[in-house]
């Protein structure tokens, strides 16, 4: 090798056009000349010892590079760190060439120094990215070995050590057959696949790979990049996902209810099995399109305003189809996420079997009342019969003595009797049969009127007070006009005939009506001789009267409560002996009757 000589370059202007960093330094390891690049990095060094310029020491650094270069004249090539004149850690790569003077003896050593500082930086960069980005980093040759694999891949599938990628991800001994990275070494681009490989202890990993070519020289694609997703916990949750809506799905579907969703433009979504045999229809004519609004009742229609998330409606009906009005349970619900209306939900329950079963046992407690009753009846019949015959004695006996006075007594006790059982005949065919009532809209206080206003002179002539205390403004109602004033006939009656028993003075029975909570409500109260307490459970289940002996035949109450059953309303009392007594009739308003209702009593 021949050596540059120190004259060689003392003279030579051009070290300054070098953009490099050069400088020269002696046996004493000074630097005896450098070129601007030199000092842009490491300032004014002329003078200075190499290593107070290079790393800012005081001393000579063990192992001294240039030393040996003095010492065997050899040419070197090192990366170094230093400290540049700031102060901050500079990166470099030094050549250390000898330089000879004409007798060929080394005095001194030029430095080439390039800064590798911002190729440094960019190589941790891309490490630390390589290392630390969330997914799975390996880079294959062409024999499909992993050369390279990041943090996240080592740790999940092992040290790649150059195995086979397809043994490592998927623990197998032949290639994949869709191999994204065998695509993109045929033809170079960049492909992205979903595999399911096996992580180092034996649990399934899924995972999304992307491709792409690493190129080196003139084009020829020596590498390949796989960037891998774990997508485990995504998958897991898919499938969890698809189990809970699986399941969601058949509970929805084979739900006794009848149940239509819909989305939040009105426009049905879903609707299961039962939903499709209550309205007559097929799921695939409404799926998309807006439910008919024949086919739901005026009451959900006319809610669903501001607050009103969901509405419940324990008796209304329905229409289908086809036309026929069902009788159901039901509930309107508006679905919200995050405050946002996402749709609603309407759940329907079929109430025909429930409302037959309802008259079956009207029926059957009617008919249980009757062959209680009949008992009853016959020994009152019979006491009327007796009756009968102490007139027919009267009369006739009156005749032979030529009595006037003790023939019309006779003929009096004939009548009173014989009224008796046409009484007794009347009001236990009209239970026994039953009516069906005629719905009209009627005014209840116009009913309330007409009931005190009938009684209101025997009353007077007992000596009692009847009054009515109507609220004002109370709306119409779908009734049989009749089946209610019969109703109220029977309590009024009852009432009047409490206090005529009753040793008070201020004698006094009320009839009320008011609205509340959705119901209309009329009551009879009376200040007379109460119920006795251990007979308040049998009022409405067997023969019982409060007319006294021989006057009453049982069936009023009965009666009574049938007719407010086919209203949808229900009877109640309370009564305290010596007090009074207050009976109430409580009619829900989305229970009442429709005009085109024509279930049988």
């Amino acid at each position: 090798m021949t050596v540059p000589t120190w004259q060689s370059l003392q003279g030579d202007r051009l070290l300054d056009e070098i953009p490099h960093g050069v400088v020269v330094i002696d046996r004493d390891l000074r630097i005896v000349r450098c070129n601007h690049a030199f000092e842009e990095v490491f300032g004014p060094s002329r003078d200075k010892h190499c290593y107070e310029v290079y790393k800012d020491r005081a001393d000579e650094c063990e192992d001294c590079p240039t030393r040996a270069t003095f010492a065997d004249g050899r040419q070197r090539v090192l990366e170094e760190s230093g400290l540049d004149l700031h102060g901050q850690t500079v990166h470099y790569m030094a050549q250390l060439t000898p330089l000879a003077d004409a007798d060929d003896e080394i005095t001194h050593v030029a430095a080439i120094t390039t800064d590798l500082t911002t190729t440094k930086r960019l190589q941790r960069e891309y490490q630390t990215l390589f290392e630390k980005v969330p997914c799975y980093v390996t880079v294959l040759n062409r024999d499909r070995r992993v050369v390279k694999a990041n943090e996240m891949f080592r740790r999940t599938f092992g040290e790649p050590r150059g195995e086979y990628c397809y043994r490592l991800f998927k623990h197998q001994h032949r290639e994949c057959e869709d191999c994204p990275a065998a695509r993109t070494f045929a033809d170079g681009g960049s492909y992205t696949s979903r595999h399911v490989g096996t992580s180092r202890d034996g649990t399934p990993t899924h995972y999304v790979v992307s491709t792409a070519p690493l190129l080196w020289g003139d084009g020829d694609i020596t590498h390949v990049i796989e960037m891998a997703l774990d997508v485990t916990t995504t998958t897991e949750m898919e499938a969890e996902l698809f189990r809970a809506s699986a399941f969601r799905k058949a509970l929805v579907e084979n739900s006794l209810d009848a149940i239509v969703v819909t989305d939040e433009n009105q426009q049905v979504v879903l609707m299961n099995r039962a939903a499709e045999e209550l309205w007559r229809a097929d799921r695939a004519d409404l799926i998309g399109k807006k439910v008919p609004p024949q086919i739901l009742p005026k009451q959900l229609q006319q809610a669903g305003g501001p607050g009103d998330d969901s509405v419940l409606l324990h008796e209304t009906t329905i229409t289908s189809l086809d036309g026929e009005t069902i009788p159901v349970r039901l509930a309107g619900i508006n679905l919200h996420q995050d405050g946002k209306l996402l749709g609603g939900a309407v759940i329907a329950q079929d109430r025909r079997e429930v409302k037959e079963l309802e008259r079956e046992k009207i029926t059957a407690e009617r008919l249980a009342a009757v062959g209680q009753t009949v008992a009853g009846l016959a020994h009152g019949i019979k006491n009327v019969l007796m009756g009968i015959d102490g007139g027919m004695y009267a009369f006739r006996s009156g005749m032979r003595n030529g009595d006037n006075e003790r023939m019309l007594k006779g003929w009096q006790m004939l009548e009173e009797n014989i009224e008796r059982i046409s009484t007794f005949v009347k009001e236990f065919l009209e239970f026994a049969r039953g009516r069906k009532p005629e719905v009209k809209l009627v005014d209840p206080n116009l009913i309330a009127q007409k009931v005190v206003d009938l009684f209101r002179d025997k009353a007077a002539m007992s000596g009692i007070t009847l009054d009515a205390e109507l609220q004002e403004g109370i709306p119409y109602a779908l009734m049989d006009e009749g089946g209610i004033q019969s109703c109220l006939d029977n309590l009024v009656s009852n009432a009047l005939d409490a206090c005529e028993i009753c040793d008070r003075k201020d004698r006094r029975v009320v009839v009320r009506t008011r609205e509340g909570e959705g119901a209309l409500v009329i009551e009879v109260a009376d200040n007379g001789s109460g119920i006795d307490y251990d007979i308040h459970k049998k009022v409405f289940t067997t023969f019982f009267s409060t007319k006294g002996a021989n006057k009453g035949t049982g069936l009023g109450l009965l009666t009574t409560r049938k007719i407010v059953q086919q209203h949808g309303g229900k009877v109640s009392f309370e009564s305290t002996v010596g007090e009074g007594s207050v009976f109430r009739l409580e009619f829900p308003r989305d229970r009442l009757p429709s005009l085109d209702d024509d279930e049988a009593a």
